[in-house]
Formats: C-alpha cells, sequence, structure tokens
C-alpha cells in the first residue's frame, strides 16, 4: 500500500531531511512501488517548499473573508506570540467563534535584519495546530509592533522596514494590487455591518515612521520618557492624512488598533505618552472629525489592563491592552498609570474581546480582558452614548 506524505504537512522538518527521507524509501522499495509510486514520491521531493530551509515563506490563506454588510456583535483581539512556544489558548478564542480576531503585533519575535530568519520564524508559526484552525476558520485582520517589524522598540531607522513590509503581508495573505502593497506601512482600516450597526476597525502603523524616542533614567517600565522635541513623529505625513480621511468616514463605534498603549502614563515603557504632542494630535483629530465612539485597542506590555482618559478629549478614551498571547509576564506586577480605569491587572497569558449588544435602544459595549480558558479577568460595560460628544 502506497501511503503519500504531502511535503508541506511535515512541519518545519528540513530540507534535506526530507529529501533523505524519500531517497530512502526510492532505494529501498522500488519492485513494490512500480514507477506511479516512485513518480508520485520524486513529487514529493520537488515539492519541498523552500520555505523549510528559511529561504522563502510559506503562506496560510485565510479562507474566511469577513462578511462586512454582516453586523458584528464579537471581537476578539491579542498580541506577543512566541513562535516557538505552544499557543493553547488559540484553541480558546477558535472555540469562542468571533465574528473578526485581530492581531495587534509581535507577532512573531524576528528581530533580525536578515529576511530568510524573518521568513523561516513565519514559517514557524504557520506550523502551529491552533495558528491553522484560526486562520482558517476566523477573519483576521493585523497589524505589527517592533518584534515582527524587525528589531526590538524600532522605528523609521530600522534599516529593513521596506522588506520586511512585504514579508509582513504575504504572510497575512494580503492580495496584489491594494493600498498596502503599493505604499509604504502597514495601515488598514474596514468598516464593517450596516448604518446604525457599523463597526469601523482602524489599524495603525506605530513603527514604519516614528521617530526617535528620548532616553533617561530608567524605570520599572524601561528606559524611555517623554521628548520635547515638537517634531518627531508616531505616523508620518502620509498615514495622518490618511487617519484623518478615516475618521470622517461614518460609523458607530471605532476600534483604533495600536501596537503600543496610547493611553496608558509613560513609565518607561514604549508609550504614544512618549510622543505627548502626537498623543494629543490623536485625541485633538478624533474631536476635529467629530468622530464619535472611539475605543483603542492596543498590546505590548505582556500583561492586560484598562485605561481611560478625559482630559482634553471630547469624550472618554478609553484603551484596553491585551498581552500575551503565550508568554507570562515576568515580573508580574504594573507599572504606575494614573489613566488606569479599574484596578485590576492580569498578568497571565490572555486575550480582549468586544461584545456589542446592537438590540438595546443604547447599544451596550462590554470591553473584557479573558484568560487563558475563557474566563473574563478585567470587565468594563459601556453604553454607546458614553462614547459621543456631548
Amino acid at each position: 500500500m502506497l501511503v503519500f506524505i504531502p511535503a508541506l504537512a511535515l512541519g518545519d522538518l528540513h530540507r534535506t531531511t526530507l529529501f533523505t527521507f524519500f531517497s530512502v524509501c526510492l532505494m529501498y522499495q522500488p519492485l513494490h512501488l512500480g514507477f506511479l509510486g516512485r513518480l508520485t514520491l520524486l513529487m514529493g521531493i520537488i515539492s519541498i517548499p523552500s520555505w523549510a530551509s528559511g529561504q522563502a515563506l510559506r503562506t496560510i490563506a485565510n479562507v474566511v473573508q469577513p462578511a462586512e454588510s454582516q453586523p458584528l456583535t464579537k471581537i476578539l483581539f491579542g498580541s506577543c506570540i512566541k513562535q516557538d512556544r505552544p499557543m493553547p489558548i488559540l484553541q480558546t478564542i477558535v472555540q469562542q467563534h468571533p465574528d473578526l480576531f485581530v492581531f495587534l503585533g509581535d507577532n512573531i519575535y524576528a528581530d533580525t535584519t536578515d529576511m530568510n530568519q524573518m521568513r523561516a520564524k513565519y514559517a514557524r508559526l504557520n506550523t502551529n495546530a491552533g495558528f491553522k484552525q484560526l486562520m482558517n476558520s476566523i477573519p483576521v485582520m493585523a497589524t505589527w509592533d517592533d518584534h515582527d517589524y524587525g528589531a526590538n522598540d524600532a522605528g523609521a531607522d530600522y534599516p529593513r522596514r521596506a522588506e520586511s513590509e512585504q514579508i509582513f503581508l504575504d504572510h497575512w495573505g494580503e492580495p496584489a494590487g491594494t493600498a498596502r502593497r503599493t505604499r509604504p506601512g502597514v495601515y488598514d482600516a474596514k468598516i464593517f455591518g450596516p448604518p446604525g450597526k457599523r463597526v469601523q476597525l482602524i489599524l495603525l502603523d506605530t513603527r514604519y515612521f516614528r521617530g526617535p524616542l528620548t532616553k533617561g533614567e530608567r524605570r520599572v517600565g524601561g528606559p524611555y520618557v517623554p521628548s520635547a522635541m515638537p517634531d518627531v513623529t508616531m505616523l508620518g505625513d502620509q498615514q495622518w492624512r490618511w487617519l484623518d480621511s478615516q475618521l470622517k468616514q461614518p460609523a458607530e463605534l471605532r476600534l483604533i488598533g495600536s501596537s503600543i498603549q496610547c493611553v496608558a502614563e509613560a513609565a518607561g515603557q514604549e508609550t504614544w505618552s512618549n510622543l505627548p504632542k502626537q498623543r494629543q494630535q490623536l485625541f485633538d483629530r478624533i474631536a476635529d472629525n467629530g468622530a464619535n465612539g472611539v475605543v483603542i485597542l492596543s498590546g505590548d506590555r505582556h500583561w492586560a489592563e484598562l485605561s481611560v482618559t478625559k482630559m482634553r478629549t471630547s469624550y472618554p478614551i478609553y484603551d484596553l491592552t491585551s498581552s500575551s498571547l503565550n508568554q507570562i509576564h515576568a515580573r508580574g506586577t504594573p507599572t504606575e498609570n494614573q489613566y488606569r480605569a479599574l484596578p485590576k491587572t492580569y498578568h497571565l497569558e490572555n486575550y480582549g474581546a468586544i461584545l456589542i449588544d446592537w438590540e438595546k435602544a443604547d447599544p451596550e459595549i462590554h470591553l473584557q480582558i479573558l484568560d487563558q480558558s475563557g474566563r473574563p479577568q478585567v470587565e468594563k460595560i459601556l453604553r454607546l452614548s458614553e462614547l459621543q460628544k456631548h
């Protein structure tokens, strides 16, 4: 009996190992296999993808496309995946049957200027059964953070950013000819649902254009301090103009995905608060464009919390931070944050959820952080009317 083993199903075994396997079969089983059997084995050798040796990237095409005409009621999100570690939380996420899942960055830990190494690490992620199941059953959108961009805390100074962007887009199945394929930066946006139940998801790129950060005396969260330099950008001029156009689009609820925290206090970590003029510019543009319903989703910290600010904003801006999907925060305690909306933080594996009840006269929005078993650990319930200028 001939058993055909597809090369793609063998995960990240090296090309040489696969070649040896098939060669042995050809050597010792020629009479039993016959011509067709030997030909099949030979095709197995030929079809071994070059990504197995780190030379190219095999992607998992997301066969499930978001139904933009249908209202969203359950949006899940997360960040920070070590591609070499187990990811049981992804099975939990799949079992929740969300309408959409958002990857907010550090989707692999590439940390390299070697693009072959970066491709190989994406390929490693692709071999995980939970990741494959998620990608093949749930609509997905994604942006990046520093580690999948290419280097820890990197910004516009990262030398391989253009090449890294194309590898990112290949991995997430971005079609040819889209705006993302033809412009610098991986920012993106979509609107889901009919009038009265529209959710806009805006994904920012906080890496490609970001200027230099200012360092000071190291604190618990890291070495960074708020910058007094007025011209250092977070998003770059082109992305700011694009964001203005997106904020003018009609939507009832707007989720802005930022790979790093926006509202949280600067405590040494990477955060919009390190560029306070850029942070205020974001809040001003939300107000100036009359954009109601904004909630910020963020990651990066390897722990979870909910922040809120009412200072110089037209309504309270909440920032729900979820991180990490498969890493435990080693310190186990949070940094200072005067904007923390709830006293509890969570430092084990987690993912975030936005649950929307459109049937209420004033739609109800649940902001949640859930643990690896799917139990809420942090939760805040809002009414949509609370996210509007009064």
